[in-house]
């Protein structure tokens, strides 16, 4: 069976792959056409057939490379989307520089970025398509994978949900195992017999593919005979964590050396890969920031705050970052030297401020000098955002998972910011809201993700914010 299932899914990757590499060169081709005799032609240095075959090849690699999310029982359409926009963004950087370096094509030409934009929504809506397919054929009885499930604990019983919630997904349950029967399964899920009964009825059911097993460790005289019949008879067997009576959040698997164990949330920083190419941004953006555009707004604020409040051109505070260790936070300083600085946050009428100070927290450029904290290592460029000690001391007395934003580093902006959690924190559930939206980007976090956080910071400082006072 399991070979059966693997050749299943190479043919379904190597069909829809075929089929795409086709699509690629046959769109390219009527590009190719439509471009002759118009100013589009010249970008062209070799016969079409030379581009198409490169194109071709090129997206073969690439699609072989990254395989198809099709066949996934519980997939979805944004999943199959996100996997053709990874897909096409390789294979247009490939492509690119091929035809570059070889001469064959201007890939900076408009005739390849209409031909790319168009592949990638031909490519979309080909998956999309195929994806209604199988969901069809499965609803209506092909493809079915049949299940049993061992056990009636809560984790058994929200996997019953979930593998028949969904008809397209192509499981079906035949029922359950334990010591007695349970009125935690729907009656729809019949009782199938006790535990030592499951070798037997598998025997005399050669068709069921998966096993789902949730019980206790101390139930191993019965787990072990049903592992051992299932990895002889070619069942899966798949071990369901007891975990749902003191855990109700998802949880992910992971391994130590050859030791399982389970995590609370995702944690992609947590990888070196991930640590190495967010500190590498961090240094060349902060350093490129710093050492052009920083210079003249340094002079143009020194020359204003001089002018308009007597008092250092800088403010720095302690904040809680990285695993709560603190350090000194920079800002161009926006208020009058007050002893409130450290205790209270800034309001939208707040007496303390200046005209020019209310400039600068408009347009964010009061926390230009925090680059110089992402330069050090104390901060990111995106990140959760810094709260002062006071606060972290309160909230986190307050608000449960506070602390969990403290296991990345602070940023100068983040998702809570450009979603509509920055400014002053009025009532509880402001500050709740800011912390849901710290704890899905460390669960999130992606390179693609920061840059969009960017993009959206400066967009909202451009049209000015409500919230940035």
């Amino acid at each position: 069976m399991v070979n059966k299932l693997l050749s299943y899914k190479r043919m379904v990757d190597t069909t829809v792959i075929i089929m795409e590499t086709l699509i690629c060169g046959g769109l390219f081709g009527l590009f190719y056409c439509w471009s002759q005799g118009s100013s589009w032609e010249k970008s062209m240095g070799v016969s079409q057939t030379q581009i198409m075959l490169t194109l071709m090849l090129c997206y073969f690699v690439t699609a072989l490379n990254t395989g198809v999310v099709l066949y996934n029982r519980k997939v979805y359409a944004y999943h199959i989307v996100r996997h053709v926009v990874r897909n096409m963004f390789t294979f247009a950087i490939l492509a690119g520089c091929i035809l570059t370096v070889g001469r064959y094509m201007d890939a900076w030409s408009k005739l390849f970025a209409g031909y790319l934009t168009t592949l990638l929504l031909f490519l979309t809506l080909f998956r999309l398509g195929l994806r209604m397919g199988i969901k069809a054929y499965r609803t209506k009885g092909g493809n079915l994978r049949f299940v049993v499930l061992v056990g009636s604990y809560e984790n058994n019983v929200e996997l019953y949900r979930e593998l028949t919630e969904a008809s397209y997904a192509g499981y079906r349950v035949i029922g359950y195992f334990d010591h007695q029967p349970s009125d935690r399964y729907p009656k729809e899920c019949p009782y199938l017999g006790r535990l030592e009964d499951v070798t037997a009825y598998l025997g005399q059911h050669p068709k069921v593919h998966f096993l789902f097993c949730c019980l206790p460790s101390s139930e191993k005289d019965l787990i072990v005979p049903i592992i051992n019949f299932c990895e002889n008879h070619l069942v899966h067997f798949f071990s369901v964590p007891n975990v749902h009576n003191y855990l109700h959040n998802r949880v992910y698997f992971n391994m130590m050396g050859s030791v399982p164990y389970l995590s609370l949330r995702p944690d992609p920083l947590s990888r070196l890969g991930n640590k190495i190419l967010k500190r590498t941004f961090d240094i060349v953006f902060s350093l490129c920031f710093l050492c052009t555009l920083f210079i003249p707004i340094l002079i143009i604020v020194t020359i204003i705050t001089k002018i308009t409040m007597p008092g250092p051109i800088f403010f720095k505070q302690k904040r809680n970052g990285l695993n709560d260790k603190e350090f000194y936070c920079y800002k161009f300083r926006s208020m009058k030297v007050n002893a409130d600085a450290d205790k209270v946050q800034a309001t939208k009428d707040d007496p303390r401020k200046t005209k020019w100070g209310n400039i600068m927290r408009k347009t964010s450029i009061d926390e230009l000098p925090q680059f110089i904290n992402v330069l050090k290592g104390d901060m990111s460029v995106v990140g959760p955002r810094p709260h002062m000690l006071k606060h972290t001391e309160e909230y986190s007395k307050l608000i449960n998972k506070y602390m969990v934003r403290h296991f990345v580093k602070p940023g100068i902006t983040g998702w809570s910011q450009v979603t509509g959690y920055r400014g002053e924190t009025k009532e509880l559930k402001d500050m709740e809201g800011r912390i849901r939206g710290d704890i899905w980007y460390i669960e999130h976090w992606s390179f693609w993700l920061d840059l969009y956080i960017i993009y959206k910071t400066v967009a909202n400082a451009i049209h000015g914010e409500k919230n940035a006072y």
